[in-house]
């Protein structure tokens, strides 16, 4: 896809839970081009662990532990030789792709801890490259039209306005491209360095970047009037109840953190 669009590919098998793998990924990238300007890092983002729902009382353990390395571990590795590798120009943009714009994200207790990871590590990790000159930011994509959405609806890319019929938000949903270009808009401006350790949904980023997505179209899952007719009422309780819990905790965090910044010396 990316040869037929008029741009180069280089394909590499590689097991980002192995710390030997990436590091001679990334040897390999500085010796063949001298530099790496940006990494975006979605892996395990649809691995079929990550798919379970339920609550925590339901919650299956037994693929636990390879959960957390997959979906997390994995991440952090290739975030630390990602760092390594853009060092030496300082400067460099960490993408880490994971899901919903609040604090909240996944099915089940370990993609919840693994999606919270990714938008927590982000902001540590922003302010540690911060003087190395590199920017990290989580970006999540609004209703992903991915391959395993399309098979779940059971329909094809040609034919995926027919799911509206299953599901009406779906009819605001993006293709896969969408947020690539959002994020390609992203590491190209000169000023992504005072966008680090946050967390921007591609609505967003196709905003202020004036990107579409391949149909001309401009998904904005953020001002969509979400359709919850399609979701069991228990669901609909804990949206309500966690956003209420999550405003109160980050309010109370933000006042905890202005009181903290105070008595460091300046």
């Amino acid at each position: 896809m990316i040869t037929a669009a008029g741009g180069t590919a280089i394909a590499r098998r590689v097991d980002h839970t192995n710390e030997a793998d990436v590091k001679a990924l990334f040897r390999r990238i500085l010796r063949a081009h001298r530099r790496l300007d940006i990494v975006v890092d979605s892996v395990a983002g649809e691995d079929p662990l990550m798919r379970q729902y339920g609550f925590l009382w339901q919650a299956d353990l037994k693929s636990a532990d390879a959960i957390f390395r997959q979906g997390l571990t994995s991440r952090i590795i290739t975030a630390k030789h990602a760092a390594i590798a853009m060092m030496p120009a300082k400067q460099g943009l960490l993408v880490e792709v994971t899901e919903n714009d609040m604090m909240g994200g996944g099915g089940h207790p370990m993609s919840q801890a693994i999606k919270l990871g990714h938008k927590g590590l982000s902001l540590f990790w922003a302010a540690q490259l911060a003087p190395r000159g590199i920017a990290v930011i989580a970006v999540t994509p609004g209703f992903l039209r991915s391959e395993s959405m399309l098979d779940h609806l059971g329909v094809t890319e040609d034919t995926w306005r027919e799911a509206g019929k299953q599901d009406p938000n779906f009819l605001e949903s993006e293709s896969p491209l969408f947020v690539g270009r959002a994020i390609a808009a992203l590491a190209a401006d000169p000023k992504v360095q005072s966008r680090t350790g946050m967390l921007f949904g591609s609505w967003e980023l196709a905003r202020d970047y004036g990107v579409t997505d391949y149909d001309g179209r401009r998904p904005d899952w953020g001002r969509h009037a979400i359709d919850f007719s399609v979701l069991p009422p228990d669901w609909i309780d804990l949206f309500r109840t966690g956003s209420e819990l999550e405003e109160k905790w980050l309010t109370m965090l933000a006042g905890r953190v202005r009181r903290f910044r105070k008595k460091i010396p300046s």
